[in-house]
């Protein structure tokens, strides 16, 4: 049986968030589940896989096959209902020129869209969805 794939993002960022209520209202079926990279499970999760553990990028896990920054990005998109999968197309191009814009977006996230103090705190709608 397929696991559901599990999103780990960074839970004080403020677009990180923006993207997964982004995911949340295009994942018709719930296929995802998410949990923070702060969080209990987010830790745990790094710490039973070390090569993740200098990752500061959204994280996609599904039957122990492991996918970080804009594969990750790319994969989620192809699951989700409606337009958003039309960007599942850039997977065509190369993952070090994909990455290296995806870096550079990340290292300006917080410059860009600032930073909360605590983690989001998913509606009662949505709670099952994420990993505690």
């Amino acid at each position: 049986m397929e696991e559901k794939p599990i999103i780990l993002f960074d839970g004080v960022c403020n677009f990180c968030n923006s993207a997964v209520q982004f995911i949340i209202k295009h994942d018709k079926q719930g296929i995802f589940q998410f949990a923070s990279l702060q969080s209990s499970i987010g830790k745990k999760l790094i710490e039973t896989n070390p090569e993740l553990k200098d990752i500061d990028s959204v994280i996609l896990l599904q039957n122990a096959i492991i996918k970080t920054e804009s594969t990750a990005a790319l994969h989620i998109s192809k699951k989700l209902n409606g337009w958003p999968k039309i960007f599942y197309i850039f997977i065509i191009i190369p993952t070090p020129i994909r990455n290296y814009f995806y870096q550079l977006f990340a290292t300006n996230r917080y410059r860009l869209f600032g930073k909360s103090e605590t983690c989001m705190i998913p509606t009662k709608e949505i709670r099952d969805r994420f990993l505690s």
